[in-house]
């Protein structure tokens, strides 16, 4: 029998849309004889679907449009669709459900047993979990079917969730239960170094069960999560059979055979069976540009536009723009100021040429001059010039330059702040926070630097980010020699406190026994004071295991003295 895996990438609510991208998926994989289709789990409402669970109706209309589906498939073929369903729990309630349809009809439901509820994860909000997993029968076969979080019972960082009704491993049960293949929908968003982890993850089953093993895995960019794809089906060696490249919509087929042997089908194109795993930085790209493609696409916007410092950082963020929507629809902003020197101007006009977007240069000077003209400023201010109040004036007026061409062209403003600066506030609310998507809201100032040396010496072979952007010492320029180190750690010491702070949960007194103990007290406060900045920031992407964004909750109005007597 041949199964088709088919990686998704759904917008979410479109149930009508979702649902034609189910059946295109489904012709094309019948075409080249496939008789059983896997999909991600919630294909049909996206994931995640989020409070539009709540909205009455919502579940009742992804019921009847898995009805819809499953009298419109071609004859001979079936499909295993994951969407919210009224069916197979009590009454009144819903659950994340996957359905297999044959022969004109629901043949089948499961539910998900393990309902995830941290970081990002809030399903115990919306769904009733399954007391437990069951076996489906299909064409003699004996399916495992689970969704995404019933594999990764008793991981690190995730037991805890486990609800008090569940008292075993579902895959364990499901092959107590006789399984003859494990299926897996997922909808598994991505973090750095998680394809790896979710590849161990799986082959530890595997190793475990001697079954072999599907996992389909949704793709694409929704809201502040974007998911990689990375699709696998491991053999019951734990061989790795096939994968499906990341960040893209794919489809590919293996062959399942009397006693549980599983063929990998050679792609039509030529493309291997197994792509070579990319670098760290190639992976932080493709999620940066598929984040804000799908962002700008499922939002609505065509052209984007930014300001650009002739830093690193608004060069990474435009790069990254060009790759998502391409440089016609790509609108670059210079706005010096009387502090601003020579080579801002030029390195920002060197990236425009490179990148072949449109380039405006518009002078700061006399409109913050006005300001000071005015009682606006009050003579307090006019006496401390450069002072913190007249810099963060300047952020200000840069970003309500960006924002009139967002307002008059229908333009999504993109903030390019970095993890590193947002963290300790090292930015302006209302000013070069200002944007509708902040593109490196979750890369530290390392990564940005490391993706950008990546983008000319690997993926471009030329220089598209100009050299002194990369090797010039970083400013904001709003002041008289002003650069980011007389304010700030050294950037590498700055992430690797922020990446223990935030990432790991360490305590102050842990990460003094590595570095100055006055550095790391002065991250944290500073770190804990910006929170209310960071509630007001637009949405980015999550890249790492705690971004600031839906997945970190931390209290603005609070206090915490964190070198308690026993830090010391």
């Amino acid at each position: 029998m041949l199964i088709a895996l088919a990686q998704l990438n759904p917008i979410v609510g479109d149930l009508q849309g979702n649902l034609s991208r189910v059946r295109k998926e489904v012709e094309a994989a019948a075409r080249k004889g496939a008789r059983l289709v896997v999909f991600p789990e919630l294909a049909i409402s996206g994931y995640p679907p989020k409070d539009l669970l709540l909205r009455e109706g919502f579940v009742e209309a992804c019921d009847r449009a898995i009805d819809q589906l499953a009298a419109s498939l071609p004859t001979g073929v079936a499909a295993l669709v994951g969407h919210p369903t009224h069916r197979s729990v009590p009454s009144g309630f819903a659950g994340n459900g996957a359905s297999l349809l044959d022969q004109g009809a629901v043949q089948t439901t499961v539910v998900k047993c393990l309902l995830p509820n941290y970081d990002v994860f809030d399903e115990r909000r919306y769904f009733l979990p399954a007391s437990r997993a069951f076996c489906r029968d299909f064409e003699g076969i004996r399916l495992g079917i689970h969704i995404c979080e019933d594999a990764w019972y008793g991981e690190p960082g995730t037991a805890y969730h486990l609800p008090p009704e569940v008292r075993d491993d579902p895959v364990a049960q499901l092959v107590a239960d006789d399984a003859e293949l494990l299926i897996n929908l997922s909808a598994s968003p991505f973090e750095l170094d998680k394809p790896h982890r979710r590849l161990a993850l799986l082959q530890r089953h595997v190793a475990r069960h001697r079954r072999p093993f599907l996992f389909v895995n949704q793709v694409g960019g929704n809201d502040d999560l974007v998911f990689d794809g990375n699709s696998l089906v491991l053999a019951a060696n734990g061989k790795e059979l096939t994968r499906l490249p990341g960040f893209v919509e794919d489809l590919a087929l293996v062959e399942f055979n009397p006693g549980g042997t599983l063929n990998a089908i050679a792609r039509d194109d030529g493309r291997p069976l197994l792509p070579p795993a990319p670098p760290r930085e190639a992976d932080l790209l493709d999620a940066l540009v598929l984040g804000l493609r799908d962002y700008m696409a499922k939002s609505g916007f065509r052209d984007c536009v930014l300001g650009l410092s002739g830093g690193i950082d608004s060069a990474l963020a435009a790069y990254v723009a060009v790759q998502a929507v391409g440089p016609d629809r790509v609108h670059g902003l210079a706005m010096p100021s009387r502090y601003s020197s020579p080579h801002s101007l030029s390195d920002a006009r060197a990236l425009a040429d490179n990148l072949g977007i449109d380039f405006e240069v518009i002078p700061i000077d006399a409109v913050h001059q006005a300001y000071e003209a005015t009682a606006v400023i009050g003579g307090d201010l006019i006496s401390q010039p450069a002072g913190l109040a007249d810099q963060n004036l300047q952020a200000r007026i840069r970003g309500a330059s960006v924002m009139v061409r967002s307002n008059r062209y229908g333009w999504l403003a993109l903030a390019t702040g970095n993890k590193s600066e947002i963290a300790v506030g090292y930015c302006t609310l209302y000013g070069d926070m200002a944007g509708g998507f902040a593109v490196l809201a979750d890369v530290f100032k390392k990564d940005v630097y490391a993706v950008s040396r990546h983008i000319n010496t690997v993926k471009e072979r030329r220089e598209v980010i100009p050299v002194s952007s990369l090797t010039k010492a970083p400013s904001a320029e709003l002041a008289p020699n002003q650069f980011d180190q007389d304010t700030l750690p050294p950037y590498p010491v700055l992430d690797a406190i922020l990446e223990g702070l935030i990432e790991k949960e360490h305590s102050v007194a842990r990460l003094s026994q590595q570095f100055p103990p006055e550095t790391v007290r002065w991250v944290q406060t500073r770190m804990d004071r910006n929170e209310f900045k960071r509630r007001q920031m637009a949405p980015g992407i999550k890249l790492s295991a705690r971004a600031f964004g839906t997945g970190r909750r931390m209290p603005m109005a609070a206090r915490f003295d964190f070198e308690t007597p026993n830090d010391r």
